[in-house]
């Protein structure tokens, strides 16, 4: 495929580094009046339209109409494997409930786990195959979906069967994560350190001798999982090559940081709540920090500190956090543009941090994340723009025309 006259060529700096932090996030290749070409399912060359190749005996035009080109979003942190919703607990938010007492009162991820048991495998992957279409439309071409309403083995190995299906049945990226430690199932209420031992000694075995998971997370967090237990199940996790991806910091100082780093986590996700500490320890590693300002906005909760993260010198990456109960929204570009607004990024991070650095936390931004010669064809096209900083400014106004994935009109 040759694509023509495209009025911007987003992303084009990430094909010689696997992230970007710190000052370094703010750089965002971009080529004006441009064209591209694939080969395949990877993109083959771009350049300038005064240097543009002749089409080839075959090969399929395609005009942009002065349109911007994209690379895919990279949404690193996802649950969308679930089981009808939880709207119930919108109004119990509305009406002054916190998170966590939903969860004291058996809500939240118990309510799921509940739907998902008595929801046949078949059913959970054409519910979920509907927002995997809604991702696609809206850009987004590689995702991290976690197991973690299941709480039993065969319910937990049940979603990660469905995400292997997803990954089978569309030309989206997916990568599979493994948290039997989103809580405690309800037959092991008070009983804590039992269902550790469930998740690190049937389990994590079972999911690994299926194969169904790359990576392993521990909702490590005020009410959920003490820094103790989740060492002991990332420590379990590598003995079976599961890497670490873990939640930390959404409702306090957890010491999820600590435990994550010194587990040489891929990322660390959410850290609403992080102090200068933690910053020192994320800038200094290649644990990315990843933000889900989507949570924040729908939760009311404080928003995660990605501008001190990014001066500090750390990856920072934002995902969408799309699940029932505290995200049900998988729009990067709404991410993108919170991350502006919120957080106050530039709109060159944002996009780096939607795209390059969410690859990177998924482990596969050398094929993924930005437009560079050998890496996957996906991008989407938008109607022409009157800049770059109108895509997070108008963060509601429709501009995709066209996503590819793996090269194909997705």
């Amino acid at each position: 495929m040759l694509i023509t006259n495209i009025g911007v060529l987003v992303g084009t700096d990430g094909g010689d580094t696997p992230f970007l932090r710190g000052k370094d996030m703010n750089r965002l290749g971009t080529l004006s009046n441009a064209w591209l070409r694939t080969d395949g399912e990877r993109i083959r060359d771009f350049g300038p339209m005064d240097e543009c190749p002749a089409p080839r005996v075959g090969e399929e035009k395609v005009d942009a109409e002065g349109g911007y080109l994209f690379p895919s979003f990279c949404d690193s942190h996802t649950h969308i494997v679930y089981a009808g919703s939880r709207e119930r607990e919108f109004i119990d938010k509305i009406n002054g409930l916190s998170y966590e007492e939903i969860a004291k009162r058996g809500g939240g991820i118990l309510n799921s786990a509940d739907l998902l048991h008595a929801t046949s495998e078949d059913e959970l992957y054409r519910q979920a195959m509907t927002r995997v279409r809604e991702i696609i439309a809206m850009g987004t071409g590689c995702v991290e979906i976690k197991s973690g309403y299941g709480l039993t083995t065969a319910d937990e190995l049940k979603m990660l069967r469905v995400i292997a299906r997803i990954a089978e049945s569309t030309p989206l990226k997916v990568k599979a994560t493994f948290l039997g430690a989103h809580a405690v199932g309800r037959a092991y209420a008070g009983r804590q350190g039992d269902y550790v031992n469930l998740v690190c000694n049937e389990m994590i075995p079972a999911v690994a001798a299926e194969g169904l998971a790359e990576f392993v997370d521990v909702f490590c967090d005020a009410g959920f999982f003490t820094v103790e237990e989740t060492d002991r199940i990332l420590t379990a996790g590598a003995h079976y090559g599961l890497r670490p991806k873990i939640h930390a910091n959404e409702l306090a100082v957890s010491g999820g940081v600590q435990v994550g780093v010194k587990h040489k986590a891929i990322s660390v996700d959410h850290l609403e709540r992080i102090g200068d500490e933690e910053i020192a320890i994320l800038a200094e590693a290649q644990t990315v920090a990843t933000m889900l300002p989507g949570a924040s906005f729908f939760l009311g909760m404080p928003y995660g500190p990605a501008r001190k993260a990014i001066e500090s010198g750390a990856i920072v990456a934002l995902a969408s956090d799309y699940n029932p109960g505290s995200s049900p929204s998988g729009n990067m570009r709404m991410v993108m543009s919170l991350g502006c607004i919120k957080m106050k990024l530039t709109p060159a991070e944002a996009i780096n941090a939607t795209t390059l650095n969410g690859a990177f936390a998924m482990g596969c931004s050398n094929d993924y994340g930005s437009i560079a010669s050998g890496k996957i064809a996906n991008f989407y096209l938008t109607r022409p723009l009157p800049s770059l900083e109108f895509y997070p400014y108008a963060y509601a106004t429709p501009v995709i025309t066209r996503t590819y994935l793996k090269g194909e009109l997705a």
